[in-house]
């Protein structure tokens, strides 16, 4: 398959995913199956079916892929391809019923991200891109191709973030977090990574930054906004689970110099 065919296998396997999220959640607030990183940090038994069925159905089209996901053990594949799967990115949105959460679903060449599909399941926007060939929100005539906008100054980004789940880390994030936000226009935590970043990529934002981000969380998020010409670092490298900061680049290398000064 080239970039592009195994973009569309991930949308119509996100697709899938997404109306079996829709149809299996229950009115009102979702039971909590089990915790992660704190008691917190939250799964519930329809997260873990919804990675069954993505990992089933890309196995059906692609059986010697690898497989990264949130829920379950890793796959090891014999291609040079692997999906990186977060079935449910924005649990605790789920769980309250606040419409923010998403699929995300990218595929790994070698490594590389090539291919990346968010959907927002409670609103059903689409977002999707490959690498080299730009990034956009599906219409129902089409793709809108994205091109993030340059950001006037600074003081007045708009930034989206999020905080961790343990409580010493959620701390020093305040702390550093006072330190940034005087500095800036605002900020919004909506609560899930994959849309966050599909919003930078489409101008609802000027810039991100947070920690704690799994290759689950950043992988499809992360192509989208890059590939509408966001600049996306980490604390002294690429961007990971330490640190992951975004921004335009008429303003990223003074933004990336503030998130550092301020301590995240």
């Amino acid at each position: 398959m080239t970039d592009a065919e195994l973009l569309e296998l991930a949308r119509r396997v996100g697709q899938e995913a997404a109306a079996y999220v829709r149809s299996a959640r229950p009115d009102g607030r979702v039971d909590v199956a089990s915790t992660k990183s704190s008691a917190t940090d939250v799964v519930t038994e329809i997260d873990e079916a919804c990675e069954r069925l993505i990992r089933e159905r890309i196995f059906a089209a692609r059986p010697g892929d690898g497989f990264v996901g949130e829920e379950g053990d890793d796959v090891a594949g014999s291609t040079g391809v692997d999906w990186v799967v977060d079935p449910i990115d924005g649990t605790v949105n789920f769980v309250y019923g606040i419409p923010a959460y998403a699929v995300s679903i990218a595929a790994r060449r070698g490594g590389e991200v090539v291919a990346g599909y968010v959907v927002n399941i409670a609103a059903g926007t689409e977002w999707g891109a490959v690498a080299g060939e730009g990034s956009w929100r599906y219409e129902p005539d089409g793709r809108r191709m994205l091109t993030a906008p340059a950001v006037e100054t600074l003081a007045h980004a708009l930034v989206a973030t999020g905080f961790n789940y343990v409580p010493e880390v959620r701390a020093k994030q305040a702390a550093a977090m006072a330190a940034f936000i005087p500095q800036v226009r605002d900020i919004r935590r909506i609560g899930s990574a994959a849309i966050d970043l599909c919003a930078l990529a489409e101008g609802q934002f000027d810039a991100y930054v947070e920690q704690g981000l799994k290759p689950w969380d950043l992988a499809a998020g992360g192509l989208v906004a890059s590939e509408a010409g966001i600049v996306l670092s980490g604390l002294d490298g690429p961007p990971g689970e330490r640190l992951v900061m975004a921004a335009h680049p008429s303003v990223a290398t003074e933004y990336f110099e503030l998130v550092r000064a301020c301590g995240f």
